[in-house]
């Protein structure tokens, strides 16, 4: 029986009824160079899916850019069926002319299309999660929200979310359609969507900080993330996910990697408990008036 488990982080209910727990995955990781083409190994990209699962994991997030295509289609040959309550997030509105690029593209009629594609390769029905990869200025932003309604009408995605906003852009897209989550560039060390956390926090809305790993100079030898991290005899990225839990309760990291080892350490940062002390020590927003 494992000892370790994404249970451990708590749990949440996103858009009020799909109940996950707060410790996830992205599957960003799970392609090949320039997140372009599937994943060199195929077998592995299996097997830390599976395991994802096993250790109690029930929000798998990925997107239709990722390959593009190959992470849906990945997930759908390692978990399909699924298991009843896993939850599966995904994305459109990144077009991906070539390795390494990326291009918003807001058009209705794309963003259509990319919903019923993404429903293909995952075999899915409904999707829970679909999220706006990124507004695309060039496409009037009432239209791109329009879209995601009329699709969350017809009951082909359950509930929607957004990607690189801020607090305006929230409360212009929740007067079209409910918003259940919102993903944005946060982590220990980069923490300007502090407003829209705060947002999040007081509107019941998930929070899935992308690039949840980062330390920046936290991690320096003798800095305070390095010095948490060997009281508790974990890493710095451990402590980094740990601190990420303990800042709200709707924050819901999506760590990814194509490791089942790293995958278990990063599980295994749901346990960790913070003090009121190293929580200052690494920066307390609250404290910043």
């Amino acid at each position: 029986m494992d000892t370790i488990s994404a249970e451990s982080s708590g749990s949440f209910a996103l858009g009020g009824e799909l109940v996950v727990n707060r410790l996830a995955y992205g599957t960003m990781q799970l392609t090949g160079p320039g997140v372009w083409g599937p994943f060199p190994d195929r077998d592995r990209g299996v097997r830390v899916l599976r395991r994802a699962v096993e250790l109690g994991v029930t929000l798998i997030d990925t997107a239709d850019s990722y390959g593009p295509g190959t992470t849906e289609q990945l997930l759908r040959e390692a978990l399909h069926p699924y298991p009843e309550n896993l939850v599966i997030a995904t994305k459109a509105g990144l077009a991906r002319p070539g390795p390494g690029e990326w291009r918003p593209n807001g058009r209705p009629e794309y963003l259509r299309r990319q919903a019923e594609s993404s429903l293909h390769r995952l075999g899915l029905e409904r999707i829970p999660l679909f999220q706006l990869h990124r507004i695309d200025p060039s496409v009037p932003f009432e239209d791109q929200i329009g879209v995601l309604k009329e699709l969350r009408d017809e009951g082909k995605i359950a509930h929607v979310g957004l990607s690189e906003v801020g607090v305006e852009e929230l409360e212009r897209a929740r007067a079209i359609v409910p918003i259940a989550s919102v993903q944005n560039l946060y982590n220990i060390a980069q923490r300007d969507s502090e407003d829209v956390l705060r947002y999040a926090e007081a509107n019941d809305i998930a929070f899935l900080p992308w690039f949840p790993l980062a330390t920046g100079q936290l991690a320096r030898p003798g800095g305070p993330l390095a010095r948490i991290a060997a009281r508790l005899a974990s890493s710095p990225s451990q402590v980094a996910l740990a601190w990420l839990l303990h800042r709200s309760p709707v924050v819901l990291p999506i760590p990814g990697t194509s490791s089942v080892e790293h995958l278990e350490e990063n599980v295994a940062a749901a346990a960790l408990k913070l003090t009121q002390a190293d929580y200052e020590a690494l920066g307390n927003p609250f404290a910043r008036g």
